[in-house]
């Protein structure tokens, strides 16, 4: 259900998000439609639109939007590219890259996560390619993939989601400890050669697996 009040809170992020600097009217545009409120509970639906992080189940949270839109936003996304999702969380980053026409392929540790986030998205209209696993291994079975979206701070960049990403495309991944991050994004120009941009610091769950942080 999306009341006037709700559209009317989600109107003025989105003026926000722009204020702040997210320039592609596509990515606002279709965070004016993607209705997070459905993503999380209930209780919390009147601060849906408000610039925060909010808490999900199994301890985390779906990210601040305007985190969602600076990621997108960084991915450079066209039509029909391959999305490669590590850490589906709630499942709005993955409804957004859905609804800004990608083939998502996403992945979450988390069993409790996943099986919410797949109801959820099937609800919604939105039927992306889910896994349940170690997202730092990536998902070898559909590579090569145009981007790259990693959604939890990682101690470095994972060597095996750089071999599945294809020449000329991106990875986008906040880079740092467990308290902050920095944004990171990296072109593959070459088979074994990258160009890496160091943006802006932000602070992400941490990202769990074989090449991230151990339990």
């Amino acid at each position: 259900m999306d009341t006037f009040k709700l559209k009317g809170l989600r109107e003025r992020l989105i003026k926000s998000l722009s204020e702040r600097g997210i320039t592609n009217s596509l990515i606002l545009s279709t965070m004016n439609k993607v209705l997070r409120h459905h993503f999380i509970d209930t209780a919390l639906s009147e601060r849906a639109y408000e610039d925060l992080a909010l808490p999900i189940e199994d301890s985390q949270t779906i990210s601040q939007p305007f985190t969602v839109a600076y990621q997108t936003q960084l991915l450079n996304l066209k039509a029909k590219d391959k999305v490669l999702e590590i850490g589906t969380g709630s499942g709005y980053q993955t409804a957004i890259l859905c609804e800004l026409g990608a083939q998502v392929f996403s992945i979450e540790r988390s069993q409790i996560l996943h099986k919410r986030a797949k109801r959820i998205l099937e609800q919604e209209g939105y039927h992306p390619l889910l896994k349940l696993g170690d997202g730092t291994l990536g998902w070898p079975s559909y590579q090569p993939y145009n981007k790259i979206l990693v959604t939890a701070g990682g101690p470095y960049i994972p060597q095996e989601l750089l071999n599945q990403l294809v020449t000329g495309g991106f990875l986008v991944m906040p880079v740092g400890d467990k308290k902050g991050q920095r944004m990171v994004r990296i072109t593959k120009t070459g088979e074994q050669n990258f160009q890496e941009e160091k943006l802006d610091y932000f602070s992400f769950v941490p990202l769990i697996g074989k090449d991230g942080w151990q339990l």
